[in-house]
């Protein structure tokens, strides 16, 4: 595998270093990898859905080889609040693992591109890594990869999570969403993160509540058009957070 490049401001090297693990190649043509970001001590790093204080990971790829898609998977984050904001993230570093669909392809897979993170303590400071790497035809397993596929969120059936309904109602400048997750109380730290297909939908921090099984989060939701607008539940993704890295993956709900 050819050595990964990295290109961050100079004044903040020492804050994050970053490596590409070339992981292996399935029998069914897929290719597991990952990236690893290793924090300076005490620094953080944000989810998918950073909170509200936070710089999402943003994640872009090219390649010479016709390859289908690369999908980023989210290791289960930590929740915290710093002055009455709630941010979601890593400390001191994560292994992002990624899964390239190469079907029918053979070879070494040349990929090359960017990954964009806040690196957060005190301040927060976007930082760009820039690699161009070749995955092995064959490669080998890495328990660090594989520990991070082992912290995922549970899926429903896991958590035991029974009917998930969304309640809409319009507000002046978009909407009011109330799901409603039928889930037992498994942490007294509950959150829940609300993201809808629409990555322009700016989205509150959730109000939750609980009554027995009943886990109830409110969110508003505002339009680039300001005004209410039509609402996909079935694009909808909610997360259920706890502590000790429990985690429940939602997607979609009914009508409330």
């Amino acid at each position: 595998m050819a050595l990964p490049t990295f290109a961050v401001a100079q004044d903040f090297n020492d804050l994050a270093q970053f490596e590409v693990l070339s992981g292996w190649r399935n029998a069914d043509g897929t290719h597991v990898a990952a990236v690893q970001i290793t924090l300076k001590p005490g620094w953080i790093t944000y989810w998918r859905a950073p909170g509200e204080a936070g710089i999402p990971p943003q994640f872009s790829f090219t390649s010479t080889s016709d390859i289908t898609s690369i999908t980023p998977h989210w290791p289960v984050p930590d929740v915290y609040d710093d002055a009455g904001l709630r941010s979601i993230g890593y400390y001191d570093g994560v292994v992002f693992p990624l899964t390239v669909d190469a079907t029918g392809l053979s070879g070494d897979i040349p990929v090359s591109g960017e990954l964009t993170i806040g690196v957060c303590d005190e301040i927060c400071i976007p930082v760009t890594f820039a690699f161009d790497t070749l995955l092995p035809t064959i490669g080998q397993s890495d328990p660090l990869i594989h520990a991070a596929f082992a912290n995922h969120a549970l899926t429903p059936r896991e958590a035991n999570v029974g009917n998930v309904t969304c309640q809409i109602d319009p507000i002046s400048d978009g909407l009011r969403m109330t799901a409603s997750i039928d889930v037992a109380q498994k942490n007294a730290s509950e959150y829940v993160v609300v993201e809808p297909s629409d990555p322009r939908i700016w989205v509150s921090q959730a109000e939750t509540t609980r009554v027995g099984n009943t886990l109830s989060a409110t969110v508003e939701m505002v339009h680039p058009s300001g005004e209410p607008f039509a609402f996909d539940r079935s694009g909808v993704r909610i997360t259920v957070l706890g502590n000790d890295g429990y985690a429940v993956d939602l997607r979609g709900c009914s009508a409330g």
